[in-house]
């Protein structure tokens, strides 16, 4: 009697603790140790929010969902070059619209978000199977991969004739919201394994901001393209902490806080080195800025602040159990917060007190973050892991995997820095009438000198 009692102790006091730590864990703690965000890096992402809401609103002289106080503020009307709408892409992607930012010197293509009401939304999430789909050494979601092929092969030809109208000056940036966010992520990698359609765009000059990003791709990729990638967070957002296929959570969408408890007791239990084994598991893609706005046991909204970090472990895997998961999500909540902190931000950088960290310390430190990010998978045996020496060093500085993606499988391409074990048997030894490998004649007289 007193064994079983014992037990029974023992098992509520550990579903107590279990309850107590779910219950608690807020969107805060997920990037409590990573340093804020510059007003430089962060200024786009307000103003490209209003690109991405451009597309509710089929005439911008005449808006119906501008946001509130600020409207379209930074998008010019006459700069959309061209607008897809549900008759043009049919069933097969989310609205579009191709937009040139003369301002900012940018062309910049941008997503919405998915559509509640429209089918062909739920079927492009659910065109998936964990590890279906095989691209550039990882696993990316299938739907969103055909999404983002199919919208390249339309507009491949419209944008490379903006970019040799406009110079080489201009960036190449998408963007999308929710379903748009991981369509405009593959994108990018399809462009940058792919830029000799682009007129040889340097992969510097090519950037993603994904907004409220649904997870669409495995570790090792994304953190190969953190440095072109970039995804917006909002506090509790459901979806970039949803670890299970798309299809599974919009295919129980009407049971969804059942789901998303079942998601939370699985995942307290299932170790991280599980998690990183699995290399058909998606994450969110690139480098994670969190805009945080709520603090544990405060209520209400606070002033925002914004953290950034290339997280290789603990890439928003809880999922936060609160009233504003879902609300979180809606892109309209995230242009008025990422504006709140970019204000915020300049009026601190123009303070009198000198900053805590230079700007030039601050900028440099992208690339060698970025290189710890891919050292840091490397030694956690993430599958496919991409190795610094593995990756091809361009004149700018910067990386790039191999130009020949469009296969489903990719053979890592040799380091030109290594040498060729081949090469240096040639150039020390030579082969005799009888095969045998010999010391060559200039070689062996300089070790003998030597």
């Amino acid at each position: 009697m007193s064994v079983s009692c014992g037990l029974e102790c023992v098992v509520c006091l550990g579903c107590t603790r279990w309850a107590w730590k779910r219950l608690t864990y807020i969107g805060a703690y997920d990037s409590e140790t990573w340093p804020p965000a510059t007003p430089g890096e962060f200024e786009p992402v307000p103003r490209l929010c209003r690109v991405v809401l451009a597309n509710y609103d089929p005439d911008l002289s005449d808006p119906k969902f501008a946001p509130p106080g600020r409207g379209y503020a930074g998008v010019d009307p006459r700069g959309i070059v061209r607008r897809a709408t549900y008759e043009d892409v049919g069933n097969r992607c989310p609205p579009y619209l191709i937009y040139v930012d003369e301002a900012h010197k940018e062309i910049v293509l941008a997503v919405r978000g998915l559509n509640l009401v429209r089918n062909a939304d739920y079927k492009v999430l659910m065109d998936n199977k964990l590890g279906m789909q095989m691209f550039d050494g990882g696993y990316v979601h299938h739907g969103l991969l055909k999404a983002a092929q199919f919208i390249l092969e339309r507009e491949t030809e419209t944008l490379r004739d903006l970019l040799r109208r406009y110079g080489p000056e201009y960036k190449l940036i998408f963007t999308g919201h929710s379903l748009g966010s991981g369509i405009a992520a593959l994108m990018t990698v399809l462009v940058v394994n792919n830029r000799k359609e682009f007129d040889n765009t340097p992969r510097s000059r090519i950037k993603c901001y994904a907004l409220a990003p649904a997870r669409c791709m495995s570790l090792n990729l994304a953190v190969k393209y953190a440095d072109v990638i970039n995804s917006v967070v909002l506090q509790d957002d459901f979806l970039p902490r949803t670890p299970t296929p798309l299809e599974y959570i919009f295919g129980s969408i009407f049971c969804l806080p059942c789901l998303l408890f079942l998601i939370c007791l699985r995942d307290t239990f299932k170790q991280d080195k599980r998690k990183f084994k699995d290399p058909r598991r998606l994450y969110a893609p690139g480098r994670m800025y969190h805009i945080v706005e709520r603090k544990f046991c405060r209520c209400g909204r606070f002033p925002p602040e914004v953290k950034t970090a290339i997280p290789v472990e603990g890439r928003f895997e809880h999922v936060v159990l609160s009233c504003s998961t879902t609300s979180d999500h809606a892109i309209a909540w995230i242009e008025r917060e990422s504006q709140k902190a970019l204000e915020l931000m300049m009026e601190s950088e123009n303070a009198m007190a000198p900053p805590p960290q230079q700007k030039m310390e601050r900028l440099q430190s992208f690339e060698d973050e970025h290189k710890s990010a891919l050292q840091r998978a490397k030694t956690l045996d993430v599958p496919h892991a991409a190795d610094l020496s593995e990756e091809e060093i361009l004149e700018d500085g910067s990386t790039a995997p191999p130009s020949d993606t469009h296969s489903e499988t990719t053979t890592e391409p040799k380091s030109a820095g290594r040498t060729s074990w081949d090469a240096l048997m040639e150039k020390l030894f030579t082969r005799d009438e009888d095969g045998k490998l010999i010391v060559k004649k200039d070689m062996a007289k300089e070790i003998v000198v030597e």
